[in-house]
């Protein structure tokens, strides 16, 4: 359609004689005049899908046109073939078109100057018009050009930080669904394994004494209790209500709580601390306080006879946390999700701290320190 439009135009200006001829030479006539201007027209064709070859088309026509004397149409549509080339022809296009334009630029005003004896104001005139067609073209497609390269480099930047808001998103999900999981793991987990012992622990023994199935049963009652309270103050926290009154959150002070809950036949526990009990983080209360309850827990489940020792020392950049107990084959019948190690584990880690759990001797450890600073 451009190229449709500017060969109907071109040929309107023909007709009206808007072309140079030059003194004692015969006109050509706007027949002869219309071959390059046939020859830009076409060129137009291909100014986005091939720009250097539609310049290299371009050019030899307009350089007929100026020996047969210059015309307007045949020039005004050359320089869109230089525009063109700037702008979507290749990256180093820009740079050898100015280059190329603006010499020859200086070259024809030389020589015009020396053929003619041109006078100062007819020489920069000359130049003027020589760099308004061939040099003007050509800077502003370059403008455009980095105005458009500018603009897609924002795009692409602007769907990378997209792509990276996403990961983040995705990452604050996982991380956030794998502290839920640490959660309830640690506190339905715990507490329901202490009331499935006890209750096995009934189940098996149809005569047991009345006072040991009391104590049993009050175990029982006493995990069901704090399994919903716990429940209740974690819900509050997802939702964001602040329904978990502090006292109700779990603190490492409440440690023997939780070895009394440990109790088992052939398999007693006992707790030691050492330091002085400071206010410790939010963060490094709750996770303390979790790794000894799940190591509790495995304790009641996995420990042989024997006795069992927490020991918790406060230092003043860390709380250490250890837990010995008997290895045996005692098997308790209640199934394990696999999952305690590695939240102990991940606990310690979002802390800064460093765990262990494994064998030492005839005995099963658990090592966890956790930083209480930065």
């Amino acid at each position: 359609m451009l190229a449709t439009a500017a060969l109907i135009g071109g040929a309107v200006m023909l007709a009206a004689h808007s072309y140079v001829h030059w003194p004692g030479r015969p006109d050509a006539g706007p027949l002869w005049r219309a071959i390059p201007l046939l020859g830009v027209c076409a060129a137009m064709l291909f100014r986005r899908t091939a720009p250097m070859a539609a310049l290299a088309i371009a050019t030899p026509a307009v350089v007929a046109d100026a020996v047969l004397g210059t015309s307007f149409p045949t020039v005004a549509i050359f320089t869109d073939a230089l525009y063109a080339g700037t702008l979507y022809g290749p990256a180093a296009a820009p740079r050898r078109l100015l280059t190329g334009t603006g010499a020859v630029t200086l070259a024809l005003t030389g020589v015009i100057s020396l053929l003619d004896a041109s006078s100062p104001g007819t020489i920069v005139t000359n130049l003027a018009s020589l760099a308004l067609v061939l040099v003007v073209p050509v800077l502003t497609a370059m403008v455009v050009r980095e105005h458009r390269d500018r603009a897609e480099a924002e795009r692409v930047r602007a769907e990378q930080v997209a792509r990276l808001a996403e990961l983040d998103r995705r990452e604050a999900v996982a991380d956030e669904r794998a502290r839920m999981a640490r959660e309830l793991h640690d506190v339905i987990a715990n507490h329901l394994s202490a009331a499935a012992l006890h209750s096995s622990a009934l189940l098996s023994v149809p005569d047991m004494d009345p006072a040991a199935a009391r104590r049993a049963l009050e175990v029982i009652r006493e995990n069901s209790v704090q399994g919903l309270a716990e429940m209740r103050r974690m819900i509050g926290l997802l939702r964001g209500s602040g329904d978990a009154a502090p006292a109700a959150r779990p603190r490492l002070g409440d440690v023997a709580v939780l070895v009394e809950r440990t109790r088992r036949d052939g398999l007693t526990t006992r707790i030691t601390t050492d330091g002085e009990l400071a206010d410790l983080p939010a963060a490094v209360e709750l996770a303390a306080y979790r790794i000894v309850q799940e190591s509790l827990t495995n304790v009641v489940k996995h420990a042989g006879d024997g006795e069992a020792a927490v020991a918790i020392t406060h230092g003043r950049d860390a709380v250490t946390i250890t837990v010995d107990s008997p290895l045996g084959g005692t098997t308790t019948g209640v199934p394990g999700t696999g999952t305690g190690l590695i939240g102990m584990r991940e606990r310690a880690s979002l802390l800064g701290g460093s765990f262990a759990a494994g064998r030492d001797g005839g005995r099963w450890r658990v090592h966890a320190r956790l930083p209480v600073g930065g």
